[in-house]
């Protein structure tokens, strides 16, 4: 949707840009965007209805369609890992933080009969010996984030922020600008 110079924040092949049947098409935009759509010659903005999406398809973190109903727009509660804190381990929260587990703090993991067994021992709780961040992009339906893939290690942060490069929130935020972090 590009006219009188106008750019929508979109791609030809966007995801976030179909069209339906006839001359209806459905796009995910901001409010401001849709004041910019309703402003080029020609285009009729009859109904606008805010979609949510409700379905609960796996594509989300865990990708458990049991006993995770979620949707990138309608995600969680979900508890973050924490080093030194201890959760039990139930067939519900398995898929959550088995990776932590098994990959990011070099464990076995095995399941037999309904049994958990870390490092060969069973377990029906686990203590985690690193903290674990979330991580969310800035841009909730172009982002790949922690809604996809999960909980991120400690020591797989590289880098630490030390200035403000850029606030926004209704316009700049000229005082925050280019300040170091706190």
């Amino acid at each position: 949707m590009r006219d009188a110079g106008i750019k929508l924040n979109q791609e030809d092949d966007d995801p976030d840009f179909s069209p339906g049947s006839g001359y209806v098409y459905r796009i995910n935009m901001t409010f401001p965007e849709l004041e910019k759509l309703k402003k080029i010659p020609g285009v009729v903005v009859n109904s606008i209805t805010k979609e949510i999406d409700q379905s609960s398809s796996g594509n989300v973190f865990p990708h458990d369609t049991t006993y995770f109903k979620w949707t990138a727009d309608n995600f969680g509660p979900i508890w973050v890992p924490k080093k030194g804190a201890t959760i039990n381990l139930t067939p519900q929260n398995t898929d959550l933080y088995r990776r932590c587990i098994e990959v990011y703090e070099k464990n076995t993991w095995e399941q037999q009969g309904g049994k958990i067994f870390i490092n060969g021992k069973e377990a029906t709780t686990y203590t985690f010996k690193m903290d674990y961040y979330w991580m969310m992009g800035d841009n909730r339906h172009k982002s790949q984030d922690s809604r996809f893939w999960g909980f991120v290690p400690e020591d797989h942060i590289v880098g630490k922020a030390s200035i403000i490069w850029f606030s926004w929130e209704h316009g700049p935020r000229w005082n925050r600008l280019f300040r170091f972090v706190k």
